[in-house]
């Protein structure tokens, strides 16, 4: 990697951590400075991405040993086109959700919600950037950490309640975690991913078995991080518990484990693993399937607006992991363009669902009839948007990522199951956002009521970033050929991990052992 772009790889996990820290010894009395300095580090982050994104697109991969230690002695990290197109996701994401956070005064109601959100960030960037399997396990700490004083910013006795079910399951998967990583290790010496691709297609017959197991054991705690059903149960709660910002900005929470299992089966289990190549893959359909289903139907059950939001990221997440357990290039490209749509429509659905709430009595988000509240007329049409983004209708990047994913399972045999469930909880999500937009909005515009005054402290930034958020959308279906080609080129990429692997332990890698 050269001296330029390895100072803006280091970057993207620096500025996060500098900041933070920043911020919590010398700011944390002072919340316009922490406001600056968070929104500072921001702007940063998304150049930083921009700039890696750039780098990528050439096609070569490249790897930064930290330290000066050569892996698979010393840590590295890695830039490709997948960990790229996350890392500037990441950032657009955050950037959004965090002006939200400061326009409605979400910030200021507990302590340490900047330096908290920097660590975020700096665990989720670190996830996606580390060539090594216990750092994605420490990266992974740094996010949860940092996600269980989101989570619990503003306190409440149900937020508590959901806070401490979110935290003892994440621990469980740690705990899990942990122990495949360690029979990992017992098995081939390694956990270096490009070593570990390596040593597994070597691996005697003998050791495959528990090479196997342990490979199991980690998609099912990456599997519980993407909400997979039947390990989703402790999403819809959370979610719809916490404050709409940090709602948003768990979106890409579930991205990471899909993230993870992508990369690990293309590069670990791919097809040079021979009898251990994409182990998990007759798994992972059935349960992607389900989670579908299970979505979608808890979309329709829902008496929240929150709540709504909640169950479609569970039904999105379904929806990419069936096109991603294919395992061929053409889906896991319609797979990665779906990503980056279902990220932002559930983070833009959490947005102007707590706008929804912020304006009517009580914060009130029930679907029922209710007075008329500010801002009605706009909202509503926000509402709209995002609900025909998350469901898949045209004319925004939910219909291209429904369409691209049916057409690049068609080969696959088990292509009749995909094709029937995407489409029969698309009509299903279809009657849950039109029952719940017409009770919040055309009924409620029509009730006796008095007019439910606009909150204090709000102002036109919140409304812009949810639409800054459904305008992304827009321009995410309008640059849909461009953007199309580099998820192609991703894909294409990931299924021949020579590349991947020459990066990380070619000589030209450079460092010392």
């Amino acid at each position: 990697m050269s001296l330029i772009v390895s100072w803006w790889v280091v970057a993207s996990l620096i500025l996060p951590a500098v900041m933070a820290a920043g911020i919590l010894l010398l700011f944390r009395h002072n919340l316009v400075l922490s406001r600056l300095a968070s929104i500072a580090s921001g702007l940063g982050l998304l150049v930083v991405a921009v700039v890696l994104l750039m780098e990528a697109n050439g096609g070569t991969i490249q790897s930064y040993a930290l330290g000066n230690w050569r892996a698979p002695f010393g840590i590295v990290l890695v830039l490709d086109r997948l960990s790229a197109m996350m890392l500037l996701l990441t950032a657009v994401l955050g950037l959004a959700v965090l002006l939200y956070a400061i326009a409605t005064g979400t910030d200021r109601k507990g302590w340490h919600f900047h330096p908290l959100f920097q660590f975020q960030l700096l665990g989720l960037n670190g996830a996606f950037l580390t060539g090594d399997l216990f750092n994605l396990f420490v990266f992974f700490e740094v996010l949860l950490i940092a996600s269980y004083g989101l989570m619990l910013h503003g306190q409440g006795a149900t937020r508590l309640k959901a806070g401490v079910q979110y935290v003892i399951i994440n621990l469980v998967g740690s705990t899990l975690f942990l122990v495949a990583v360690g029979l990992l290790y017992g098995v081939t010496g390694t956990l270096n991913m490009a070593d570990l691709a390596v040593r597994v297609s070597a691996a005697p017959a003998g050791d495959q078995g528990l090479i196997a197991a342990s490979l199991l054991l980690l998609t099912i705690v990456f599997g519980l991080k993407a909400a997979l059903v039947p390990l989703h149960f402790w999403l819809p709660g959370t979610y719809a518990a916490t404050s709409g910002a940090v709602a948003a900005l768990f979106a890409i929470m579930t991205k990471v484990g899909a993230y993870s299992i992508i990369r690990t089966h293309t590069l670990i289990l791919g097809e040079g693993a021979g009898a251990l190549a994409f182990v998990a893959g007759p798994w992972l359909l059935p349960a992607a399937l389900l989670t579908i289903l299970v979505g979608f139907i808890g979309l329709l059950a829902a008496r929240g607006l929150r709540d709504m939001a909640a169950w479609a990221v569970v039904g999105s997440m379904g929806t990419l992991l069936s096109a991603v357990s294919v395992f061929t290039p053409e889906a896991m490209g319609a797979a990665l363009y779906y990503v980056l749509h279902s990220t932002l429509a559930g983070a833009a659905l959490f947005l102007v669902v707590d706008l929804i709430a912020s304006r009517r009595a009580q914060h009130d988000d029930a679907i029922r009839l209710a007075p008329r509240f500010s801002q009605i007329e706009i909202l509503s049409a926000l509402f709209f948007l995002a609900a025909i983004a998350t469901v898949g209708l045209p004319p925004l990047s939910g219909f291209v990522g429904k369409l691209l994913i049916l057409d690049g399972v068609r080969g696959s045999p088990d292509a009749v199951w995909i094709w029937s469930v995407i489409l029969l909880t698309t009509v299903i999500g279809v009657i849950a956002f039109a029952r719940a937009g017409s009770m919040v909005f055309w009924k409620s515009a029509s009730a006796v009521g008095e007019l439910t005054a606009l909150p204090q402290r709000q102002s036109g930034v919140s409304l812009a970033a949810a639409a800054g958020l459904i305008m992304a959308l827009s321009a995410l279906t309008v640059l849909a050929g461009p953007v199309t080609r580099y998820t192609a080129a991703t894909a294409e990429q990931l299924f021949n991990p020579a590349g991947y692997i020459h990066a990380v332990l070619g000589p030209q890698s450079g460092g010392r052992r």
